[in-house]
């Protein structure tokens, strides 16, 4: 992996996944672009990066919102007239279900988690274009592949993500464009921390490191791969539900259900 000058685009930089993200590429030589809602912690992050001698620009900027996103591509282009990896992290959930979620609890997941993205892509894949060459990376999930009670709004916005991703792949062949999806399972970072999941225990035995997922999506950015899951155990299971749903979706679907019910 060559990342050494290149420019590497983040979103949801500020902490968690984004923030171990950003230190990987750093130790590579890779200039960051951090984007993230929240400035001072960005700063923080840029702040730890400087160790690593290598240029950062930090961006403040909703992805959910394109007029935003449109702004932060301009000033990111001016400076660096395009990034090389475009790695699109920033997103939430909300527990509940559907019952009792309101729309709004709804759409906003999809408009950070799917639209974001979406945001990001339109303002810097033309420059990927032209110069034949980059990556993007889309951190998604595993409930990409599962349709799960309590987060069904969150597996819909990725399940976007997953299915755009796949599309696009097919129309950037031969463009010297790549898009690769990393989907991890449960990680360890302050994705829980909404006041939603209050109830709910936080992480299983099995959940991964954002470091962890950080060195996939390192991995990602030099992959032909459409989607990579982590850990590659549980690509198994995701191929034994779309085999025999009949069998996989009655058991999760209880066991996330009872999870569910207990809480209310």
């Amino acid at each position: 992996m060559k990342f050494k000058n290149q420019v590497v685009l983040i979103t949801g930089a500020s902490s968690g996944i984004g923030k171990d993200t950003a230190i990987e590429f750093a130790k590579q030589g890779a200039n960051i672009v951090l984007v993230s809602r929240t400035k001072e912690k960005l700063e923080q992050v840029a702040d730890e990066l400087k160790k690593f001698n290598v240029v950062t620009l930090v961006c403040q900027c909703d992805v959910s919102n394109k007029e935003q996103v449109k702004e932060m591509s301009k000033l990111v282009l001016e400076k660096f007239n395009s990034v090389d990896i475009l790695v699109n992290n920033a997103g939430f959930a909300i527990y509940g279900s559907v019952s009792d979620l309101s729309i709004d609890d709804i759409e906003s997941q999809m408009e950070t988690n799917y639209f974001g993205m979406i945001y990001c892509i339109k303002n810097f894949l033309p420059s990927m274009l032209e110069k034949k060459s980059g990556h993007i990376v889309n951190v998604a999930s595993v409930a990409a592949s599962f349709g799960l009670p309590g987060i069904a709004s969150y597996c819909a916005s990725k399940f976007a993500m997953l299915g755009f991703s796949e599309g696009l792949k097919h129309e950037l062949k031969n463009s010297g464009v790549g898009i690769t999806v990393v989907s991890p399972i449960m990680v360890r970072t302050n994705f829980f921390e909404h006041p939603s999941f209050e109830k709910m225990p936080k992480f299983s035995p099995t959940s991964l490191s954002s470091k962890t997922v950080a060195k996939a999506i390192l991995k990602a950015a030099n992959s032909s791969r459409l989607e990579i899951i982590v850990p590659t155990v549980v690509r198994g299971a995701v191929w034994f539900k779309t085999t025999f749903p009949y069998l996989i979706n009655p058991i999760l679907g209880k066991a996330f259900k009872k999870q569910l019910d207990s809480i209310k």
